[in-house]
């Protein structure tokens, strides 16, 4: 019976397995990189060009097929075009060192927050900072001005003092990098939340109930400090706390999963 199966099955060496494997690890490298991105819309689009293509040539639709066809022919210069900051993104993360290179950069952004957090209380300048866990943000993106910069005190504070016309609303953290600013939130739902809490503060709440997303947020009114994680909010903690809770967030948790898995903030 295994000598029939052989003559239709081929041997499986462990080079197609290996194959297999790199493959494999490549295609999730791809989906953690674009998750959470207007990547995925896009990828969406191009299967479904993809998928109407073969089924215009089963029902004998010549001219559709043909145009689809045409616009396939070119599908990895399109694919370049249409994923080339994604592309760049991914060919700079390769070139960077997996393990300390991570823990540096995750320990930077969290020490520069912790940094703006004293300044703009200090000032009793409003603000609200929100870090993004393992749920992307992506869809919340749109609604603020993009930035893409290096997490810095001076920037945080540049944004939120008063006067800068991106001072109004949230910044979005991503991977090390400040991506957005203004940033409109949902609010919480949550009918039980203290009717002394402002806009600022239901925002801080309301994404980290749809997300697992952590929220920084100062009183513009009291200069207070706040953090908000999983839907409930600890407010008038100490920078001390502060250092504590994203510590233990996000240094904690990257440094207890396998390399092949972290992500840099």
């Amino acid at each position: 019976m295994l000598e029939f199966l052989g003559q239709f099955i081929p041997v499986l060496r462990w080079q197609d397995v290996l194959d297999i494997l790199i493959v494999a690890f490549l295609i999730y490298r791809v989906i953690l990189l674009i998750r959470g991105t207007r990547a995925v819309q896009m990828a969406a689009g191009l299967a479904v060009i993809i998928v109407v293509y073969f089924a215009a040539r089963q029902l004998e639709l010549f001219t559709l097929h043909w145009m689809l066809g045409t616009i396939l022919s070119s599908l990895f210069l399109v694919i370049i075009i249409v994923f080339q900051d994604d592309i760049r993104r991914a060919l700079t993360q390769m070139g960077q060192t997996p393990f300390l290179k991570a823990r540096v950069k995750t320990f930077h952004a969290l020490e520069e927050i912790a940094k703006a957090a004293a300044t703009l209380m200090e000032a009793r300048t409003g603000a609200l900072i929100v870090l993004e866990r393992e749920v992307g943000l992506g869809n919340y993106l749109e609604s603020g001005v993009e930035i893409d910069g290096r997490v810095t005190r001076a920037l945080l504070c540049s944004i939120f003092f008063k006067g800068s016309p991106l001072h109004d609303g949230a910044v979005i953290i991503q991977k090390g990098r400040l991506s957005v600013a203004a940033c409109v939130l949902p609010l919480t739902t949550n009918p039980n939340i203290s009717t002394r809490l402002g806009t600022r503060h239901r925002s801080a709440i309301g994404i980290t109930e749809q997300t697992d997303a952590v929220s920084v947020v100062i009183s513009e009114e009291t200069g207070s400090l706040s953090v908000a994680i999983a839907g409930r909010i600890t407010r008038d903690i100490d920078l001390g706390t502060l250092r504590r809770i994203l510590h233990n967030t996000f240094a904690a948790e990257e440094a207890e999963k396998p390399w092949w898995k972290r992500r840099i903030l």
